[in-house]
């Protein structure tokens, strides 16, 4: 889906790449009431599709549908996953390492002197926030926080706001989310409760996609490597493509800190 801007982004670095190899990129989004995931595939492979590329896809969800890699694996139709994967699906996937994004943003905020941080991630069988989940759970079983609030959103600023009014009844003084499209709902609530941002509450954000310099505050958020993973994406699609011995295992990108206006000292 294109409503958050990592993915455009992500779309025309490997629309690029695939360009520049002499193939024809072909966009397939979702919709609300648009053809589904396994609609897309089977349409694909009607038109003899040489490989596909999936972001932000079912092969990141527990609970959705996996038939139709399955289905592109039985035909030998070569695939990559892009960001973190559930087992079982025996392509390559190309992720930033979720684990060490949600230690950054636990850390800056700790050092900062925040005790109370609560976390806003995706839904509950969503693989990267479950990643994200289980790193801040580890950080802050070892803070001197007792409490350390979770809420689980869709990926959308009505779901970040929501998620982040709840935590302000927990008393958070930080929150990370697991979306830059999420920290802003959360700014949004932080405002609507009458109070500021970073001046009572810090947010951190995930992706670091367009745009994010030039909010109000200014957001500090977790870099994708995204130039770098498409890139590599193309390179591992393509090496399918041309029978070169491809492992499905997982490349993990690191990520990186940008320290921005909405994180403050507690």
């Amino acid at each position: 889906e294109l409503q958050n801007p990592i993915f455009p982004a992500l779309a025309e670095v490997v629309g690029g790449a695939l360009a520049q190899r002499g193939f024809t990129p072909v966009l397939c989004t979702r919709t609300a009431g648009g053809l589904s995931e396994a609609d897309y595939v089977g349409m694909l492979l009607e038109q003899h599709v040489s490989g596909v590329v999936f972001a932000g896809c079912h092969h990141a969800e527990q609970g959705a549908p996996h038939d139709h890699y399955r289905l592109l694996r039985s035909r030998g139709v070569p695939a990559v996953l892009f960001n973190a994967s559930i087992d079982g699906l025996d392509f390559p996937c190309v992720s930033t390492d979720d684990m060490t994004a949600a230690g950054q943003a636990y850390t800056h905020l700790a050092s900062l002197g925040h005790q109370r941080i609560g976390l806003v991630a995706g839904p509950a069988d969503h693989m990267p926030s479950r990643r994200k989940l289980a790193a801040f759970t580890e950080h802050a079983r070892r803070g001197p926080a007792p409490v350390a609030p979770v809420e689980h959103a869709l990926f959308s600023l009505e779901g970040g706001q929501a998620a982040t009014t709840r935590l302000l009844r927990h008393g958070v003084t930080g929150v990370i989310c697991a979306s830059d499209v999420l920290a802003l709902g959360a700014i949004r609530a932080v405002r609507r409760a009458g109070l500021s941002v970073p001046g009572d509450v810090s947010v951190v954000g995930y992706d670091d996609s367009a745009f994010m310099n030039c909010t109000d505050p200014p957001l500090t958020t977790v870099r994708q490597p995204i130039e770098a993973m498409g890139k590599a994406a193309v390179a591992l699609l393509v090496n399918q493509m041309e029978n070169v011995s491809v492992y499905p295992e997982e490349l993990l990108f690191e990520p990186e800190l940008v320290v921005r206006g909405s994180t403050g000292p507690r």
